[in-house]
């Protein structure tokens, strides 16, 4: 029955003189998305429309996770000929009464064309009474319609009855590049893709200890990644292989300042990382208090280690929140699977919750920082992840 699509935008409405390259950034990524698709992808009025007469249901599947969407609507599009109007309605809700019963409707006329020369009130009634002549054994509601058709004037007009939620946001790529750092936990692909929901292309960063750690905690990250490639299109993920520098401070350094310090040689390479690759900034999934290594004090240590900014989207959130989106997005039944991590791996009983700057900088010096990094750097591994 439907011979387009219909694609509301968020916030890059709002945009000014920069709404075209914001424009463009999420063309390509539908058209990426749909991969060999022949489709006719145009603009009006501020929305994206795709003509198709097939497959409606899997292409609105396919674009639903790209960013910058945030509403998609199956459509029959007519001209602007209000008898050919009057029929789309129709038909509209017929289809739809094959599928449920449909006591009561209503009529949401929509004119971004200006020109068209009836008011959208005057549309509601005008077809409301099309409607009640064609089905008399259905009558309108205004306030809790069994169904809502929407009639969408623009150079065409669009009927549809369907508004399907999008994930919202900025396009890919539309805010820079960030380096997440990824433990293969709850919090850390959440926060990738609370980053990615707002433009950022992120790849990402795991640390391993193998063999102490097994090759599943690696797959796990894998997958992770995997599920996030869903949102990000294209993702790269880096692995380091951190178990020299943990028994380097397991030997040297205070146990209890294992942690910090640890995080501390994650910052850094990850630093050395990023501005190779040209990454703007790091992510991480700390959130504020949730383990010692996450209070006030201690992550103003740990960001010491480095001059590249550091973003924490989850810092203010607690566990619940983080598990619900972690839900949503599809992340969470990965997450728990009860593989160990590094951090996990060597942690102290007793780790330092306020830690002091001075006095980690000064635990700091028994290291040979520059050489443990640059040993960690050769075990680096690059994996690419396509949708």
């Amino acid at each position: 029955m439907y011979n387009a699509i219909s694609i509301s935008l968020g916030e890059l409405v709002l945009k000014g003189k920069n709404r075209g390259q914001f424009e463009q950034k999420l063309d390509l990524q539908i058209k990426r998305v749909l991969k060999e698709k022949e489709l006719k992808l145009y603009r009006d009025r501020g929305k994206i429309f795709i003509d198709t007469m097939e497959d409606t249901e899997g292409i609105i599947k396919e674009i639903s996770n790209i960013f910058g969407i945030v509403m998609i609507s199956p459509c029959i599009k007519t001209t602007l000929e209000r008898e050919e109007i009057r029929n789309a309605v129709i038909e509209t809700i017929s289809y739809n009464r094959k599928e449920k019963q449909i006591n009561t409707f209503k009529i949401m006329t929509s004119r971004a064309n200006k020109k068209y020369p009836v008011d959208s009130m005057e549309m509601n009634r005008w077809l409301g009474g099309e409607v009640l002549n064609h089905f008399p054994d259905i009558r309108v509601d205004v306030h809790q319609p069994d169904m809502i058709v929407y009639v969408d004037i623009r150079s065409f007009c669009y009927v549809a009855s369907q508004k399907i939620k999008g994930v919202g946001g900025l396009p890919m790529g539309t805010n820079g590049k960030g380096l997440v750092l990824l433990s293969g936990g709850i919090d850390s692909p959440v926060a990738a893709y609370m980053m990615a929901r707002r433009g950022v292309r992120v790849s990402f960063l795991t640390f391993h200890a193998y063999p102490f750690t097994s090759e599943w905690a690696k797959d796990k990250v894998r997958q992770l990644v995997d599920l996030l490639t869903t949102y990000c299109i294209e993702s790269t993920l880096y692995s380091i292989n951190l178990l020299n520098i943990y028994q380097e401070i397991k030997k040297k350094c205070p146990e209890d300042e294992s942690t910090i310090i640890a995080r501390r040689f994650m910052m850094k390479i990850a630093e050395e990382i990023a501005l190779e690759k040209q990454y703007d900034f790091l992510i991480t999934g700390e959130s504020l208090g949730q383990v010692a290594s996450q209070t006030s004090k201690a992550l103003g240590v740990i960001d010491a280690a480095v001059s590249i900014p550091i973003l924490r989207p989850v810092i203010g959130m607690d566990k619940t929140e983080i598990i619900e989106i972690a839900r949503r997005i599809g992340t969470y039944e990965t997450s728990i699977l009860p593989y160990e991590d590094c951090c996990s791996v060597f942690s102290p009983l007793h780790p330092v919750t306020q830690p002091k700057k001075d006095k980690i900088l000064e635990s700091e010096t028994v290291l040979n920082d520059m050489t443990l990094i640059e040993e960690a750097l050769q075990t680096l591994e690059k994996e690419t992840f396509k949708l």
